[in-house]
């Protein structure tokens, strides 16, 4: 058979149901194979970063690997900065590119480029097939060790004489694994000794907690334990409930910041991460002086990576939490507990505590034009339904994000990692196609939505309904406050006004922009048009944005 078909039954195989991708001529292989497998749908994207974005997102959602087909060297090129964010996030995603004839590889052909080279930095594996029996062994490896953990995109290049080839090697089954693996007893004592022997535990929650549906026997612990729960500055998901009293924030991003924030602990367990992303340096260790630092990971490779242990486990997350809370119950004296009830009582207070001042916060920023932040959020979610999906990217608008909306767990909540802006509008295109039912709200401020508006054609062209909301603020916010803080460590003193940072003259349009490729669109001035225009937006069940004009830094 031609390895082309090779090829598609592979897909077919590993489960695959959707293709992201932007088409080229060495792709034609694989585009003119589409008629005959109609199980494998081909989203569409005008950018190779659209395409891998929405692949990863995707995957994110659905929990399964996903495929983006990307055009030799300049398309693999455009997708590097998405790929990034796809190995940062941990998504199992198998890229593929046409490359070009193998017979003209010593001719140096148009858009011709080593594509494994170029790929290897941003992958977990990269890998050129060179002749039409490694097609199947190959593709089953991609997808293994793209979903192996810790998950990651995997790149596999695709010459087109290759793909015409004739070969005797069928696609073969998927792979039975069972990959989660019992955490060890002696392991589960030594945490569980040293949360019993804890006066004030703190928690930070990565991704996996969510992606390994271990949110239910996290809640569980907290509240055996009394710990509070933080999040990274940077995450793919709500790993535990933000409306639980004991849900402290995100934490920021440098050690010495995260520091301030977890004072006061004597224990950080840490769950399910890479702990920790940070922007800027600072000196020392982001753990409170003598505190005890434990660490629970899927895999050996992100334990006690970045820092030193006190104790650390490998396993699956929703055993190793519910072996773990079981010991601390059979474990745990009348004192322990009565202590662990204080502590949440405590926490409790607090959080009624936080959410007085941000409603004065909110009271004393409702009036202001262009809206505040605070009164934005407000009225996002009073105009959202409750079971919506919110993907973000509002950035310096998160913090207010997090406090109007309240997300139960995995599902409720996509953003990015690895800092790379673009990904919220082409993700968005992945959570939908994964949740089709569900529905999906995409946050970006205006200079993120300008890196993947393109996303928008796409949303048409597939009739995905996604509510695209762009915070116009006309500026490049986050740059703004970065540079206050690099003048505060570098160059105290400086006032001159802030370089590039603005996105005026001309001003950018998003109501033509969307308009202009197939999206109906509005522009929002004043607040109180807000949460109409979001509820009228959500009701027309088909692609639409909404521009809203914020306020710039003050």
């Amino acid at each position: 058979m031609r390895g082309r078909r090779v090829l598609m039954e592979s897909f077919g195989a590993q489960g695959v149901r959707h293709i992201f991708g932007n088409p080229g001529t060495t792709e034609t292989p694989l585009l003119d194979s589409l008629p005959a497998y109609p199980e494998i749908g081909y989203v569409m994207a005008l950018h190779e970063g659209v395409a891998v974005g929405a692949a990863s997102f995707c995957a994110q959602a659905s929990g399964r690997a996903t495929v983006a087909n990307l055009h030799v060297a300049p398309g693999l090129g455009n997708g590097i900065g998405a790929l990034y964010g796809a190995l940062k996030g941990n998504s199992p995603v198998v890229v593929t590119a046409g490359q070009q004839d193998t017979r003209m590889r010593l001719r140096n052909p148009v858009l011709g480029h080593d594509l494994v080279a170029m790929a290897a930095p941003v992958t977990k594996w990269s890998v050129q097939i060179e002749r039409a029996d490694e097609i199947a062994p190959i593709l089953r490896r991609a997808f293994k060790v793209a979903t192996d953990a810790p998950q990651g995109p995997v790149f596999v290049s695709l010459p087109i004489d290759v793909m015409e080839q004739e070969t005797s090697v069928e696609a073969s089954a998927p792979d039975r694994l069972w990959r989660a693996g019992a955490p060890d007893p002696k392991g589960v004592a030594e945490l569980a000794g040293a949360l019993l022997k804890s006066r004030s535990p703190v928690i930070v929650a990565g991704d996996d907690v969510a992606r390994s549906g271990a949110t239910h026997a996290l809640v569980t612990l907290v509240e055996q334990t009394g710990a509070a729960v933080w999040f990274e500055s940077l995450r793919h998901h709500a790993s535990f409930p933000t409306g639980h009293p004991n849900y402290r924030s995100s934490l920021p991003g440098d050690a010495a910041q995260i520091r301030k924030a977890l004072a006061g602990a004597d224990l950080v367990l840490l769950l399910g991460g890479p702990f920790f992303e940070d922007i800027w340096y600072a000196e020392g260790s982001p753990f409170p002086n003598g505190a005890t630092v434990l660490q629970i990971e899927q895999t050996p490779e992100p334990l006690a990576f970045n820092h030193r242990l006190d104790a650390g486990l490998v396993g699956d997350l929703p055993a190793a939490l519910a072996a773990l809370s079981e010991a601390v119950r059979a474990g745990a004296s009348a004192e322990f507990r009565a202590a662990a009830q204080r502590r949440n009582a405590a926490l409790a207070e607090a959080c009624a505590q936080e959410k007085e001042a941000y409603k004065t916060r909110l009271e004393k920023a409702w009036n202001r034009e262009p809206a505040s932040m605070p009164r934005v959020t407000a009225e996002l979610r009073r105009g959202l339904p409750d079971d919506v999906v919110i993907v973000d990217e509002s950035i310096t608008a998160s913090l207010d994000l997090a406090r109007a909306f309240e997300y139960r767990g995995f599902g409720d909540y996509f953003g990015g990692r690895g800092g790379g802006i673009g990904q919220g509008f082409s993700g968005a295109l992945g959570v939908k196609v994964a949740m089709p039912h569900r529905s999906v709200v995409a946050l970006s401020g205006d200079g993120s939505a300008m890196y993947s508006i393109q996303a928008l054609w796409t949303a048409a062209h597939h009739k995905l309904a996604i509510v695209f909301v762009v915070l116009a603020n006309r500026e490049y916010r986050i740059l703004k406050h970065n540079v206050d803080v690099w003048r505060q460590n570098f160059q105290p003193g400086t006032q001159h006004p802030y370089q590039q940072m603005d996105l005026g003259g001309p001003a950018l349009d998003f109501v033509h922009l969307a308009e202009g490729l197939g999206v109906e669109a509005v522009r929002i001035e004043k607040p109180e048009g807000i949460a109409p225009a979001l509820a009228k937006a959500v009701a027309a069940n088909r692609p639409y944005l909404v521009e809203i004009a914020i306020e710039g830094k003050r």
